[in-house]
C-alpha cells in the first residue's frame, strides 16, 4: 500500500466529522449512567433495562444509510432536485417510523419492562423512564433520517454541530431536573427528550434550508425508493443485532465471571468500531457519488484506499491490545476469576481487529454501492455461522473462549463473502439506478 493517496484527504473529511457524530449515542447513555448512577442502585438498574430497549431502535438506521447512498449517487449524477426531494422524503418516513415506535413504547412500557424480569422500584422506574422518553423517540428518527440526507450531500459539519449541541443540552438539563428540581429518573428522561426534541428542530430547519420549500411535498414513489434500499439494510441490521443478542444470552448462561469478561471485550469492541465506522461513512459518501457520476474506477480505487486504512487502524488497535493486555481489564475490574476470563478470550477479540477493520469498510462501500440484497444474504450466512460455533460452544462447554470466537466466526464470514464480492466487481453499478 502506499503512503499516500489522492483520496486521502477526502477520505479523512468525511471520516473525522463522522467520528464525532458516532460517538454522540454511547455519549448519551454515558451521561445518563453517571447522572442516575448517583442515585440509587434501582435507578441505575432501571436505566440499564430502558437503555436495552431503546438500544433496539439501533435496527432502524436503515433509513439513515439508504438515504445516504441514495442522495449521493443522485448528487454525483448531478440529479440535484431528485437529491433535496430524497432528503425530504427521508424527513417523512424518519417522523413517521419515530411517532409508531413511540406510540408503541409508550403503551408497552409495562409488558416489555416485565420480560426482564425486574420487579418492584426497579421496574416502576423503567416503566416511567420508558414513557417519558418515547416522547423523544421521533425527534430522534428526525436527526437520524436527516444525517442521511446530510452525509449524501457531503455535509457532516452540520449534524456533528447539531448532535455536540444536543449533547451539552443534555448534560445541563439533566443535571438541573435531577439534582436542582430533584426528580430523579423522571428528570433524566425529561432531560434526555428536551434535547433530542431540539436536535430534531435543528436538523429539520438543516434540511428544509437545503432542499427548499418547492422540493418538502410527500413523493410517494420516492419515498418507496427509499424504502426498497433500506428494507435489505434493516435485515442485515436484524441478523447482526440478533448474532449479539443470542451470544450475549449464551454468555449470561454461564455465569458472572465470563459474563463480565465478555461485557469488557464486547464494550471495548463497540468503542473500536466507532473508529472503523467512520472510514465506512466516507465509502457510504464516495462510492454512491462516483457511481453516480459514472466513475466506476474511482469509485474502485477509492475503496480499495479505504480498505487499508481501515486494516491499518484495525492492526494498531491489536498492537495496542495485545502490548496492555495486562492493564486494560484492570480498568475495568479487579475479581480475578473475570480476569481470568478475560485472559481466554482475549487473544481472539485482539487477532480479529483488523479483520473487523476491512468489514466495517467493505460494508460502508457496499452500502454507497445500493448493494442491499447481497448485503442481507451475506449477513444472514454470517449470522449462520455465527449460530453454529455458539451451539459447538453450548455442546462442548468452551466457555466465553467459545462465545468470543463465535463473533470471530460473523467477521470472518463476513470478509470471506464481502471480499468476494468486491473483487469480481459485480457492485460497481453506474449512474443513479
Amino acid at each position: 500500500m502506499r503512503l499516500r493517496s489522492p483520496y486521502d484527504r477526502e477520505i479523512f473529511r468525511y471520516a473525522i466529522p463522522a467520528l464525532g457524530a458516532l460517538a454522540a449515542e454511547p455519549t448519551y447513555v454515558l451521561v445518563d449512567t453517571a447522572i442516575v448512577g448517583h442515585l440509587g442502585r434501582s435507578q441505575l438498574a432501571a436505566l440499564g433495562v430502558a437503555a436495552t430497549v431503546l438500544s433496539v431502535l439501533s435496527m432502524f438506521n436503515f433509513l439513515q444509510y439508504g438515504t445516504t447512498a441514495q442522495v449521493s449517487r443522485a448528487t454525483g449524477a448531478r440529479e440535484h432536485q431528485t437529491a433535496a426531494r430524497l432528503g425530504a422524503q427521508s424527513l417523512w418516513l424518519s417522523l413517521a417510523a419515530g411517532i409508531v415506535l413511540a406510540a408503541l413504547i409508550a403503551a408497552l412500557a409495562g409488558p416489555i419492562v416485565s420480560l426482564f424480569g425486574v420487579e418492584g422500584k426497579t421496574a416502576g422506574y423503567a416503566v416511567l423512564y420508558l414513557r417519558i422518553a418515547a416522547l423523544g423517540v421521533p425527534s430522534a428518527f428526525v436527526t437520524i433520517g436527516g444525517q442521511g440526507f446530510l452525509r449524501g450531500v457531503s455535509d457532516l459539519r452540520t449534524p456533528l454541530l447539531i448532535v455536540i449541541a444536543g449533547n451539552v443540552v443534555n448534560v445541563v438539563l439533566e443535571v438541573l431536573f435531577v439534582y436542582g428540581f430533584g426528580w430523579g429518573v423522571a428528570g433524566s428522561a425529561w432531560g434526555t427528550v428536551i434535547a433530542q426534541t431540539l436536535m430534531g428542530a435543528g436538523m429539520t430547519w438543516a434540511i428544509l434550508r437545503r432542499v427548499g420549500h418547492g422540493n418538502v411535498a410527500l413523493r410517494p414513489a420516492l419515498a418507496r425508493r427509499l424504502l426498497t434500499v433500506g428494507k435489505f439494510i434493516f435485515l442485515r441490521t436484524i441478523a447482526l443485532m440478533s448474532s449479539f443478542i443470542l451470544t450475549g444470552a449464551v454468555v449470561a448462561r454461564m455465569g458472572d465471571g465470563p459474563l463480565a469478561a465478555y461485557q469488557i471485550a464486547f464494550q471495548l469492541w463497540i468503542f473500536l468500531a466507532l473508529v472503523l465506522d467512520s472510514v465506512a461513512i466516507a465509502g457510504q459518501i464516495i462510492v454512491g457519488r462516483e457511481l453516480g457520476g459514472d466513475r466506476a474506477d474511482a469509485a474502485y480505487a477509492a475503496s480499495v484506499r479505504m480498505i487499508w486504512l481501515s486494516v491499518l487502524l484495525g492492526t494498531a488497535f491489536t498492537v495496542l491490545l495485545i502490548v496492555f493486555s495486562g492493564v486494560i481489564p484492570h480498568v475495568f475490574t479487579s475479581d480475578a476469576e473475570v480476569l481470568a476470563q478475560c485472559a481466554l478470550l482475549w487473544p481472539i477479540f485482539a487477532l480479529m481487529q483488523p479483520l473487523s477493520g476491512a468489514v466495517f469498510a467493505l460494508d460502508g462501500i457496499l452500502i454507497g454501492a445500493s448493494d442491499g440484497p447481497f448485503l442481507a444474504g451475506s449477513m444472514a450466512a454470517a449470522f449462520a455461522a455465527c449460530t453454529a460455533v455458539l451451539a459447538a460452544t453450548v455442546a462442548g462447554d468452551w466457555g466465553v473462549r467459545g462465545a468470543w470466537a463465535a463473533i470471530a466466526a460473523l467477521i470472518v464470514v463476513r470478509l470471506t463473502l464481502m471480499g468476494a464480492r468486491f473483487l469480481r466487481r459485480r457492485w460497481l453499478v453506474t449512474g443513479f439506478i
